[in-house]
């Protein structure tokens, strides 16, 4: 039997295509949606994770320049207290008051460096508890976060395991179906999947109405969809529409309400 190419087929054996395409897709999403939101909850947790150990390394820094500054400020002090001792010592060889006065003032000068330095360091070392502190509470979250990512994972995984076989299957069988269909039709039919709420590209037509947005199809149009000579799309939600027939479903046949019996009727069987 000769293949025929995508463009060869009658509008029959392409809604046909497109109807089993449909299916096919419908299937992959619906193991798709087994996983849920595990998926984004676990790259969610994963770019927490990150932020977190890039706050650990921030608050770190901190940390490390705070000790820093603290070191050199007692290098500072030390080196200002050498420099009042000497300044005290050259007072006892003082000549005159101008002398007196300027070493006075230099003492003066370094009493007060080594206030400002002991206050900067009383500063730096609450900074630096601070830091710890918000450093111990970061991790303590950073490992919460790890354990509850290793737990979706494994749920994630475990779902992943269940469904990977059958959704692989069923891709090879979406590419088969999509090799069928001529490119340009098969465009407008994932355009309108991808707009659609609900995934369908292509719905049967139920009741005299569009199965996707249930609006009314006029007589004229049901026509043309049980004639299979062209692509008939709803003209309110844009889908692609196929009849039950065609799709292989029974077509669901909506029950007319008994009829009342007269009252004349009654009578009669009365008598």
């Amino acid at each position: 039997m000769v293949k025929k190419s995508p463009t060869e087929l009658t509008v029959e054996e392409k809604l046909q295509a497109l109807y089993q395409l449909q299916v096919t897709l419908s299937a992959i999403d619906e193991k798709r949606a087994l996983r849920g939101e595990l998926p984004l909850e676990v790259q969610d947790l994963a770019d927490e994770l990150e932020g977190l150990k890039t706050r650990v390394e921030k608050i770190e820094g901190d940390i490390n320049e705070f000790q820093s500054a603290v070191t050199a400020k007692k290098g500072e002090i030390a080196k200002a207290q050498a420099g009042i001792e000497r300044y005290k010592e050259q007072l006892n060889d003082v000549k005159n008051n101008r002398e007196y006065d300027t070493l006075t003032k230099e003492i003066e000068f370094q009493s007060l460096e080594v206030e400002l330095c002991n206050k900067k360091i009383k500063d730096a070392i609450i900074r630096i508890d601070e830091k710890k502190k918000e450093l111990e509470q970061t991790k303590e979250i950073i490992a919460d976060r790890t354990d509850a990512l290793a737990e979706k994972r494994g749920e994630l995984d475990e779902i992943m395991q269940e469904t990977r076989d059958d959704e692989e299957k069923l891709k090879a069988r979406a590419r088969e179906l999509e090799a069928k269909i001529e490119p340009r039709l098969l465009a407008s039919f994932k355009r309108i999947r991808k707009s659609a709420r609900n995934g369908l590209g292509i719905t049967v037509e139920q009741r005299d109405a569009c199965g996707g947005c249930n609006n009314k199809i006029p007589p004229q149009r049901q026509i043309d969809i049980k004639m299979h000579k062209k692509i008939i799309v709803c003209e309110y939600c844009g889908r692609i529409m196929i009849d039950s027939e065609l799709a292989g479903i029974k077509k669901e046949v909506e029950e007319k309400p008994k009829k009342r019996a007269t009252r004349k009727k009654k009578t009669e069987d009365a008598e």
